[in-house]
């Protein structure tokens, strides 16, 4: 059974106040004082940060039915109007945010569009690509922990493990290298005390009153 055609059909824009950041998208209700703001992801998280009533939504223009209205939708949110920096919108307008319109939408927008918006948006918009880098770090983790949980994956620690003599020469060797002369972290540097306690510093500087070369052995 088909469903039951709403009443007003409507092009509207959700401005925030605080950001002039903007969201326009399309909405079909039997009630105009139903206080609808929109639903995309970008304009959602701007709700949730800087409140409702920090958003401001006006109708821009009455349609007579659904089709025509995603039509007129799809005319409004093109490529040039998603290049805005100021623009909330990530897709192509005209095909609706029910479930199955939305997976349409996604398929037949295409990857070329959505990564054209995704590339435009990690150069201009830092707020996004800090999220979506978070995201992507936090599914990562995710999809990792599953995998080891399921034996698909499997790594071990050193925990209760011994480096073998030849390694032990291999590492001493290795390290002596690097820890001579102007390449050791305590080059040029002596020790000095005041009786009391113990401090370095370096072998050009001049010793403080009250100090004296070496170093006081704790008992």
């Amino acid at each position: 059974m088909a469903r039951k055609e709403k009443r007003y059909h409507y092009i509207y824009k959700t401005t925030c106040k605080i950001t002039n950041k903007f969201y326009v998208g399309m909405h079909s209700t039997d009630n105009l004082e139903d206080g609808y703001m929109g639903s995309g992801k970008r304009l959602g998280y701007s709700i949730r940060k800087h409140g409702k009533e920090n958003h401001v939504t006006e109708i821009l223009e009455f349609l007579p039915n659904r089709s025509s209205l995603k039509t007129r939708e799809a005319e409004i949110v093109n490529e040039q109007f998603l290049q805005d920096h100021l623009c909330m919108n990530i897709a192509l307008g005209g095909y609706g945010f029910s479930s199955g319109e939305h997976q349409l939408k996604c398929s037949i927008a295409g990857a070329k569009v959505s990564n054209e918006r995704q590339k435009w948006l990690r150069e201009n918009d830092p707020e996004w690509t800090e999220k979506r880098i978070s995201r992507l770090r936090e599914t990562g983790s995710n999809n990792f922990k599953k995998a080891h949980a399921a034996g698909k994956i499997k790594y071990d620690t050193f925990t209760g493990k011994q480096h073998s003599e030849e390694t032990k020469q291999k590492i001493g060797k290795a390290s002596s290298q690097h820890q001579t002369g102007s390449k050791n972290s305590q080059y040029g540097t002596c020790w000095i005390t005041n009786g009391l306690e113990n401090k370095k510093i370096k072998k050009t500087e001049s010793i403080p009153d009250g100090w004296v070369l070496g170093r006081k052995i704790q008992k």
